[in-house]
């Protein structure tokens, strides 16, 4: 594994969640985002951040793991710059999962979490996928695309400056 991380110390609370940069790095938001799709074996993803720039790139990196999750061809839709309740509203009425981002920088240390929705708005826990996505983030198995065909699109909302190329 590139750049291996402290599964179970970074991989817990509904996500993600760990000081930037030591615990946890940009790659942590692709692994999450290939490793969701896969476990929840979902085709739409919605995904916000709290408009950090740290946060914004995090999720950046989440969103280009869910396009590349093996043969889901998964359809995220980047909702920018939202509060963590207007992702839960906007996810649970498509009733697809969903992912927010936010970071806290403050005592001169930066936290980055990252917190990971069922599609009815339950936080995923060790029941429900995240002890899967855990492990196959430990066991160097995060899931690649099978071919050009299956990968995903990135559908960009209410975009700031820095969410997209």
């Amino acid at each position: 594994m590139l750049n291996p991380i402290d599964t179970a110390a970074v991989i817990r609370d509904g996500g993600a969640v760990g000081q930037y940069p030591g615990q946890i790095h940009e790659g942590v938001g692709w692994w999450l985002g290939a490793c969701m799709v896969v476990t929840l074996r979902v085709s739409h993803l919605d995904v916000a951040h709290d408009g950090h720039p740290v946060s914004s790139a995090f999720a950046g990196r989440l969103c280009q793991g869910a396009i590349n999750a093996q043969h889901y061809a998964c359809r995220v839709r980047h909702l920018s710059q939202q509060d963590e309740h207007r992702l839960l509203a906007e996810a649970s009425a498509r009733e697809v999962p969903g992912a927010w981002l936010s970071t806290d920088a403050a005592d001169g240390t930066t936290t980055v979490r990252i917190r990971l929705y069922t599609p009815h708005g339950a936080l995923l826990d060790d029941a429900n996928g995240l002890a899967a996505i855990r492990d196959l983030i430990a066991l160097d198995r995060v899931p690649i695309p099978v071919n050009t065909q299956a990968k995903g699109t990135i559908e960009y909302t209410g975009t700031t400056d820095g969410d997209h190329p």
